[in-house]
């Protein structure tokens, strides 16, 4: 008799979605602050299965600087403002906590001080079945 093959208990990857078109009131250019905070993301996230770094058009938080929404199935998705390409080490660290958390809550005693201010908002996991 064969032994079935004990279930997979990786954890699913967090995704980053980070809209590329945040100028954080600056004027328009051919790199706005989103796309360079995009790119950042990319970069750090190389070769770490654990994270996948997506982009997007807008995430209608113009007045909130650069936006993402942090999300992974089974876990409180999180919008995410007052960020930009400085800010890219600190934002994996926060990842980092959220993604050994678990139910996706990231207290502010755990969170880079350069974060204090990010969070805009949440979201029932539900709505990130299938990420």
């Amino acid at each position: 008799m064969t032994t079935p093959p004990p279930p997979d208990t990786t954890p699913p990857p967090v995704h980053l979605h980070v809209c590329v078109t945040c100028r954080r009131g600056l004027p328009a250019s051919d790199n706005p602050q989103g796309r360079q905070l995009h790119d950042a993301m990319q970069a750090l996230a190389a070769g770490n299965s654990n994270l996948v770094v997506h982009e997007v058009a807008c995430l209608a938080a113009c007045n909130d600087g650069c936006t993402a929404v942090i999300a992974t199935p089974g876990k409180w998705g999180w919008l995410l403002a007052n960020l930009g390409p400085e800010k890219a080490d600190d934002l994996l660290t926060y990842i980092d906590a959220y993604a050994a958390s678990a139910k996706g809550t990231v207290m502010p005693s755990r969170r880079p001080a350069s974060l204090s201010d990010m969070v805009r908002g949440r979201f029932p996991s539900s709505l990130f079945s299938g990420v």
